[in-house]
């Protein structure tokens, strides 16, 4: 069985950091990219980060410079490290594996930025 477990989210003051993790089991890990989405509140589905199995990575331009994306083969887990954070990144942020036609779903984290 396939399981894809955030974790990380919380409660943060804009300007602040947080570090997202995703560990996963169930699949083999170290094939496959992983990327991070989002949703906010009344808005879609958005790609946030990727990382490839080679380790190239890539983000949308809101979160360049602010994000980093990252992975550990050996833990199975994939991160994000969350910088300047703004009002505007309060989401639910979701770990995503896909390899081909093939997508797998953690169930979310939730992030809020907020004073």
């Amino acid at each position: 069985q396939v399981q894809l477990v955030e974790s990380g989210g919380g409660l943060v003051q804009p300007g602040g950091s947080l570090r997202l993790s995703c560990a996963a089991s169930g699949i083999t890990f170290s094939i496959y990219a992983m990327n991070w989405y989002r949703q906010a509140p009344g808005k879609q589905r958005e790609l946030v980060a990727t990382i490839t199995r080679d380790g190239f990575r890539n983000y949308v331009d809101f979160v360049k410079g602010r994000f980093t994306i990252s992975r550990d083969n050996a833990k199975n887990t994939v991160y994000l490290q969350m910088n300047s954070l703004k009002a505007e990144d309060t989401a639910v942020y979701y770990c995503n594996a896909h390899l081909w036609s093939t997508d797998y779903w953690g169930k979310g984290t939730l992030v809020t930025v907020s004073s």
